[in-house]
């Protein structure tokens, strides 16, 4: 078997937790036999990106060609930073409609799903997102009252901790419940809500 390439875009302002939460799920379930690859990546070349709580980051390199990117959430409803701030400048956009276009399954955490709106990716699909942006998103999505919604190259998640239930579910469809009963397990975290697929 291949191994699976997931990347997890990081941007000035982005939630710690819709990116670490992802991240700590993928390394576990490679530690529990997924041939999974995880990186922690940004548009351009940087020592340090700082998150929305002031967390900086290190990230492991630019985007490469991830079969898997995650595109977190944070800022939709600050004034700088974050979210809106990447909308309004389009260039994470564009590069996850070039990724989906090459292939990519693309996944969101919570306001995220913005990000993929304005790549043109969510028009008329069922999405969900953070309570501060369901409006928002649903001009363009059919917004679904799930923790997670899984439409096939496309998934969404809801608030900052469905981050972790979306990971576990890209893990067990794509290496199977064992490995992700196994993460659940290692992490203490028990699944909340149902998928939407």
């Amino acid at each position: 078997m291949s191994e699976t390439t997931a990347e997890i875009v990081l941007f000035e302002g982005f939630d710690e937790l819709d990116a670490i939460g992802p991240y700590e799920v993928f390394e576990n379930a490679a530690q529990a036999g997924a041939s999974l690859e995880t990186d922690l990546v940004t548009l351009e070349q940087t020592d340090l990106v700082t998150a929305s709580h002031g967390l900086r980051v290190e990230p492991d390199g630019t985007l490469g060609e991830p079969d898997l990117l995650v595109v977190p959430g944070g800022g939709w409803t600050t004034a700088a930073g974050g979210v809106r701030a990447a909308v309004e400048d389009g260039a994470l956009p564009d590069a996850v409609d070039e990724w989906y276009t090459h292939g990519a399954t693309v996944a969101s955490v919570c306001t995220g799903a913005m990000i993929l709106a304005e790549a043109g990716l969510l028009e008329g699909r069922p999405a969900t997102t953070h309570h501060v942006a369901v409006e928002d998103l649903a001009e363009t999505a059919s917004m679904v009252d799930e923790r997670v919604v899984d439409d096939g190259d496309i998934l969404t998640a809801g608030g900052v901790t469905s981050g972790i239930d979306l990971a576990l579910w890209l893990v067990e469809r794509e290496f199977g419940a064992e490995i992700a009963d196994a993460v659940s397990e290692e992490m203490a975290h028990d699944r909340r809500g149902s998928v939407f697929a």
